[in-house]
């Protein structure tokens, strides 16, 4: 019978194992976080709208901006819109929404609800930022922020259909249908032509929204003060590969990052003729017959760069997945040290969005205000995890 014991304590163990780490989520998914405070001058406004073209093609528009600083202080902006929130965490499910994430009521970001755009200068430069497969854009809200506050009007989108959720100011809700899922591609026969066809959806949606900011910049609060002659396109994974694609074939785009995403469509065979930052995790490791594909496409697209646009970088201890607001939300001690412990991560999430916010700004400085940096000078003794590579 002593067996019958131990199967019993060890079950007993278990079960307090598994109740404490109940707490420890629990107790993580109600305490309250900021977003990392954005590193430049001025403050951030934002505006969430919905578009709508002349075939009803419909769109919720995200848009961060420089924002004017008045005698009355600004309503600090929800990180989501109470009716968006709730439509995410029912999409989530309940295990998601209230043990294995944050209390999204909870979190707080650095942006104000739509003040006036800060009259500092007659123009801003324009960043157009993709999410990474069919992710919300406000996933990436720390990264906006930052680039806002540096003196851009970043511009994110929800697409219907495309998007994981998408809920319009009306309170209509629209989910992404089965066939824009770009991760259904994977382990296909056709598993390329897929991914192709969808960069290409991906790539139009942000002509499409181009198209819509020229409304915008003739009307209300944004009349005159979008430059879209210096246009810039970010993007993390699928969304990097979107930004490549459309910088190399849409004239608008005056230069371009990709975090992290591997390379579809036409960019590969016919380059980028705009400078161009690939910003990438350390992937040196990973020997498989994709992957190095995966590296021999991107070294071919970054060899034929414009000399004087022509970047490439590594994060030393970069996880693919912290690039969006993750690496912010995920701040448990345990939960890091664990995922150290088994090699997911090499560098605190906080810290890797720190250093790929810092890249960010450094590019479009140089190549949409012509500040000037070039490949010697973009490492900073700040950030010693930037590796620049070629």
């Amino acid at each position: 019978m002593r067996w019958l014991s131990r199967i019993s304590k060890a079950g007993m163990l278990g079960g307090v194992l598994f109740l404490a780490l109940l707490t420890v989520l629990w107790v993580e998914h109600n305490t309250p976080l900021d977003l990392p405070v954005p590193t430049g001058p001025f403050v951030v406004g934002r505006l969430v709208t919905a578009s709508m073209d002349e075939d009803r093609r419909e769109i919720v528009i995200w848009i961060w901006y420089p924002a004017a600083v008045g005698r009355s202080v600004p309503t600090r902006d929800d990180y989501l819109p109470p009716p968006l929130r709730a439509a995410v965490e029912r999409d989530r499910g309940t295990l998601i929404s209230q043990f294995l994430t944050r209390d999204l009521s909870k979190v707080y970001g650095h942006s104000y609800h739509e003040p006036d755009v800060s009259p500092q200068q007659q123009s801003y430069p324009v960043v157009m930022i993709r999410a990474g497969a069919s992710a919300e854009v406000w996933n990436y809200s720390t990264l906006a922020e930052d680039l806002a506050s540096h003196g851009y009007v970043v511009v994110g989108f929800d697409v219907p259909y495309r998007t994981n959720v998408v809920v319009f100011p009306d309170g209509r809700v629209v989910k992404r249908t089965p066939e824009n899922n770009p991760e259904l591609c994977l382990g296909r026969q056709d598993q390329e032509a897929c991914a192709n066809k969808l960069v290409m959806k991906w790539t139009a949606d942000v002509g499409f929204v181009l198209d819509q900011l020229k409304r915008l910049n003739t009307s209300g609060k944004f009349t005159g003060r979008l430059d879209l002659t210096h246009v810039g396109v970010l993007g993390h994974s699928f969304g990097g590969a979107t930004a490549a694609q459309f910088c190399s074939q849409d004239s608008r785009c005056k230069a371009g990052i990709d975090i992290d995403g591997s390379l579809h469509g036409s960019v590969i065979q016919t380059g980028i003729s705009k400078p161009f930052l690939f910003l990438m995790a350390d992937h040196s490791k990973e020997t498989d017959p994709e992957s190095l594909q995966i590296q021999a496409d991107i070294q071919s697209v970054y060899r034929r760069l414009p000399p004087d646009g022509k970047l490439k970088a590594v994060i030393r201890g970069a996880n693919h997945f912290l690039f969006s607001d993750d690496g912010a939300l995920l701040k448990s001690h345990i939960v890091m040290r664990t995922l150290r412990a088994f090699g997911v991560i090499g560098i605190d999430g906080r810290r890797q969005l720190a250093v790929t916010a810092y890249c960010v700004h450094s590019l479009f400085d140089a190549y949409l205000k012509g500040k000037g940096i070039s490949p010697l000078n973009f490492s900073s003794p700040f950030y010693p995890e930037i590796q620049l590579v070629s």
